[in-house]
């Protein structure tokens, strides 16, 4: 069993501002714009990484409310669980990890980022979810 490849666990945050503008950051190593988010520590709970990633890379405090969706990346054996947030307290600003960080329009989110990562916010702002879907790291499969 201990040669059985494993997967990875990460998680996704949609924070949706008041006006209804979303978190997102300009990655450092790629440079594309996504969602905040990162892998699951073996001793935090899925909420918690969501809330330790958003403001390790934004400087933003978020509250968790649901589970949106899950979506796998087939050619890395990603799993990342994807929340609808709503921001505490802070202003995004750059880190380690982040170029940028800021608040983008439903319209920008569409042209900036991948359809992999779009489509998490789009799903995150409906009511009808979870939603359970694959992509190869950039396009929905």
């Amino acid at each position: 069993m201990a040669d059985l490849p494993r997967h990875s666990v990460s998680v996704t945050a949609v924070v949706i501002h008041p006006d209804g503008r979303v978190l997102a950051i300009q990655r450092e190593d790629d440079r594309r714009w996504v969602p905040p988010g990162g892998i699951v520590e073996l001793d935090e709970t899925p909420e918690h990484a969501v809330i330790r990633e958003v403001l390790e890379e934004t400087g933003v405090q978020v509250k968790p409310e649901t589970l949106t969706g899950v979506y796998k990346n087939m050619n890395l054996g990603v799993v990342s669980l994807t929340f609808r947030c709503h921001p505490i307290s802070g202003t995004p600003h750059a880190s380690d990890e982040a170029l940028e960080s800021t608040w983008l329009t439903l319209d920008q989110v569409q042209h900036l980022m991948p359809e992999a990562r779009a489509i998490r916010v789009l799903d995150a702002l409906r009511d009808d979810g979870p939603f359970v879907r694959v992509h190869d790291g950039t396009q929905l499969i």
